[in-house]
């Protein structure tokens, strides 16, 4: 029997390039930290300290999810440097959507084979996406599975814990029929969409990540690409405000008709006139390439509205000036009716 010397980077995992990587990115890791921050980097967990003196009743509120296929396109364009945008902004959205400030993240890699200098710029821009909204990277997996994930592919992933006073949690019981809806535009798919996308601008298209997106001065690529908005620092203090904000949903995968219902009673149902605001190019292209109906599209992308708020009719307009007065594009979208819990886009 011949012998033969395996070793851990011959099965392909390499410990030490894994290692390397790591300490590559530690700098701006570590400045996430905050005085909560119990323990340093390379524990068995991530230590924070649970003390909220300024809160009555402190709620945790956890969320997980992916970046999806969108790392597709990525590797597509050779481009990796929105990805860690992505998934801290799209958590940080989603708990967001409870009434939450975020306290601290952590972030999954999976690959076939690490490289360095992707794993760096994810990493890079989670901790740079953490830092702006005064969330802790406290910790995260790097995970080298030859034969699980294809030569060249990676998985982002990440999850989020956030905090809320109970009596400030959302969505309220308070809405009522003729409370109204509040779009704000979102910059592009975000997080969600992505095999559709491909499909139709690559596969059916035969488009390339580097041709021009039809009436813009951006490629499609870089259309695709385009970081995952975050609503925190503009949205986050209208709910200290405003009593009268009784609900957010954050428009990912489902589209209008899924997330929204979340934001409402059992017994209210939102109406969602499409013809108060234009998607944005990127959407017209997949449509008219892949010949997608109004309905699909309206289904498995944000179309343009990338989170909604659900506000008492009194309070709409302060709202809607407060947001455009913070950089947001925000507008009535809609309103509340009685009947049982739906969202109809007309």
């Amino acid at each position: 029997m011949t012998e033969r010397n395996l070793t851990y980077a011959s099965a392909g995992v390499d410990i030490e390039g894994a290692a390397r990587a790591l300490r590559n990115v530690t700098e701006k890791v570590v400045a996430t930290h905050n005085d909560q921050v119990v323990s340093g980097l390379g524990g068995f967990g991530g230590m924070f300290s649970a003390s909220f003196p300024d809160l009555q009743a402190p709620v945790l509120v956890s969320s997980i999810d992916g970046v999806g296929t969108k790392v597709k396109v990525a590797a597509m364009a050779g481009d990796w440097s929105g990805i860690g945008h992505d998934i801290v902004n799209h958590c940080v959205n989603d708990i967001l959507c409870q009434g939450a400030r975020p306290l601290f993240f952590l972030d999954y890699f999976g690959c076939s084979a690490l490289d360095p200098s992707v794993f760096e710029q994810v990493v890079s821009g989670a901790a740079d996406a953490c830092r702006e909204v005064g969330c802790v990277l406290i910790g995260g997996e790097t995970a080298e599975m030859a034969g699980v994930y294809h030569d060249g592919e990676i998985d982002v992933v990440g999850s989020i814990v956030g905090i809320v006073d109970f009596d400030k949690r959302l969505p309220k019981p308070k809405a009522q029929d003729g409370d109204r809806l509040v779009g704000v535009a979102s910059n592009g798919l975000h997080t969600n969409g992505y095999s559709l996308a491909r499909k139709a601008l690559f596969e059916v298209g035969g488009f390339s990540v580097r041709d021009s997106l039809p009436g813009t001065e951006q490629s499609i690529g870089d259309a695709l690409l385009v970081p995952h908005r975050t609503y925190f620092h503009s949205i986050y203090p209208l709910l200290q405000e405003f009593s009268g904000i009784y609900g957010l949903a954050h428009i990912t995968g489902g589209g209008l008709q899924d997330n929204l219902s979340r934001a409402l009673p059992s017994d209210l149902q939102a109406v969602v006139h499409k013809r108060l605001w234009e998607p944005l190019p990127i959407f017209r292209l997949i449509q008219t390439t892949g010949g997608v109906s109004d309905e699909e599209m309206y289904a498995a992308f944000n179309m343009g509205i990338g989170m909604v708020l659900v506000v008492s009719h009194d309070q709409a307009d302060a709202v809607i000036d407060r947001l455009n007065e913070s950089g947001e594009h925000a507008a009535e979208i809609g309103k509340l009716r009685r009947g049982p819990n739906d969202v109809q886009v007309v």
